[in-house]
């Protein structure tokens, strides 16, 4: 699956977080207009706070969900080329109701280019989840594992809910893109060998 097309056609309407003046997170929810292979195009007021945290802090982290399949992407944010505003109102007819003739110049286009992301689909029996990059960018991803120090007890199979750790060899292995992060294959190890980095 094309997870950015699958952000921008399906689900559309994201939350986009940034820090705020206080230092504290501020979200707000932002239509993405255009996707590429590896890039996101979005557009917001040169008037809005969030004009200003984008260009100041040339960063964003954006999360959306439809359906119970959700994609969270954390990149480098920097304005597009201005052309891109004339494909971003045909693709989105009804931008030229809120903006209406010239109007769309108080607006500005932003790509997000570079980072990471992870895509989640509770839908299938195990869950699935896949970490993503943008161009440039090395996939990172939290998850559990398991460690040498693991004696093949077999605590961990009994707890985990996707039944997503093997037991064909020690030590025991977890599979990551069935893993729902829960940690209860970590709190019920004797030996300590589950971690999360």
């Amino acid at each position: 699956m094309n997870y950015l097309a699958f952000l921008q056609k399906e689900i559309h309407s994201a939350a986009f977080a940034t820090i705020a003046a206080d230092g504290r997170p501020q979200v707000r929810i932002i239509d993405i207009m255009l996707c590429d292979e590896s890039s996101l195009y979005f557009l917001t007021a040169k008037g809005k706070e969030f004009y200003r945290q984008l260009t100041e802090q040339q960063f964003v982290a954006v999360t959306g969900v439809k359906d119970q399949k959700a994609v969270s992407l954390r990149g480098k944010v920097r304005i597009a080329d201005p052309a891109l505003l004339d494909e971003m109102f045909e693709q989105n007819p009804y931008m030229k109701e809120i903006y209406p003739g010239n109007t769309r110049k108080a607006l500005e286009a932003f790509q997000i280019y570079e980072g990471e992301g992870e895509f989640f689909d509770l839908t299938c029996k195990p869950v699935f989840r896949e970490a993503f990059t943008l161009s440039g960018s090395t996939a990172y991803a939290l998850s559990y594992h398991i460690i040498d120090a693991c004696t093949g007890c077999g605590s961990c199979l009994a707890v985990c809910p996707q039944s997503c750790i093997s037991s064909a060899s020690v030590p025991y292995r977890i599979a990551a893109e069935h893993c729902l992060h829960c940690g209860a294959c970590r709190k019920v190890c004797p030996s300590g060998a589950v971690r999360f980095d």
